[in-house]
């Protein structure tokens, strides 16, 4: 594996003082593994608008390159044009750019439906002073009617100014090569970062899974349920795994690597020393 091989990782921001100051160790222990940057998640119609940009300022205080999501359901032209204006305060570069949830309960979607408004939008109101990043589903979203529209909804997002992509958590690496190969061949030449989601827990996974879309191949959910409730065997089985695909995606083309870390670890330190991204200790 190569050693300059690009990575990233994705946190959530924490609801409790305690998620919040484990964050930090959290934070610092991931950061010695050189991450190219550090996404954080923005819950459904910025519910947690707040404590994004707190973790974000955070992560930016520490040296670090930050990459706040930001979504636009349940938004208005206004509030976009005031975190576009905080982010560019603290020196934001990155945002990844999403339509996100509708919090359930609310009606109105707000002034923008989908991502490809918010990132024209975006493109309007900054030019190219923000790099940003979309979302690609290459097992298709779950809302999408087909493989069709679904790649047309991407083809459109990366037309009104997208710079790169990251792709929702899959472990069928042919599922992501056939989205790159259907995209190149619609025009689109960005980068799609593989996402990968390490595997802790099979029945935190297959809950996680079945509501967001992605699938767990046929022979993987016999391989976890026949381990039962052996947590070293499915943590093991799930690193074996998860590092073969990825070894498989970056010999296979894949620009890079965005770990779902869930704000953990353990799991991610050890897949990038199984990939050889860890720098080398002294």
């Amino acid at each position: 594996m190569n050693k300059k091989t690009r990575f990233s990782i994705e946190f959530f921001p924490p609801a409790t003082p305690e998620g919040v100051e484990k964050l930090r160790g959290v934070r610092d222990q991931l950061a010695v593994l050189g991450p190219e940057f550090i996404s954080v998640t923005y819950g459904a119609g910025g519910s947690t608008r707040d404590r994004t940009l707190q973790v974000v300022r955070e992560i930016r205080e520490a040296g670090l390159d930050a990459a706040p999501h930001l979504s636009c359901i349940g938004a208005t032209a206004q509030s976009i044009r005031e975190h576009l204006a905080q982010y560019r305060e603290i020196g934001i570069k990155r945002i990844v750019a999403l339509r996100g949830d509708l919090p359930s309960g609310m009606a109105d979607p707000g002034e923008f439906r989908y991502a490809s408004e918010l990132v024209a939008f975006i493109r309007r109101e900054s030019g190219d002073e923000f790099f940003l990043e979309v979302a690609a589903y290459p097992e298709v979203h779950p809302q999408a009617r087909n493989f069709q529209r679904d790649l047309a909804a991407f083809v459109t997002k990366v037309r009104a100014g997208a710079n790169s992509a990251i792709t929702q958590y899959f472990y069928n690496a042919d599922a992501y090569f056939h989205f790159v190969d259907c995209v190149r061949k619609a025009g689109v030449d960005i980068p799609i970062l593989p996402g990968i989601m390490p595997i802790s827990s099979y029945s935190k996974l297959a809950r996680f899974s079945e509501s967001c879309g992605a699938e767990i191949p046929q022979w993987m959910r016999r391989t976890f349920e026949g381990f039962g409730d052996d947590v070293d065997s499915i943590r093991e089985f799930g690193l074996d795994v998860v590092t073969a695909m990825c070894e498989r995606l970056i010999a296979g083309g894949a620009p890079g690597l965005h770990f779902y870390s869930l704000n953990q670890t353990g799991l991610i330190t050890e897949l990038c020393a199984r990939l050889g991204l860890a720098p080398e200790k002294a």
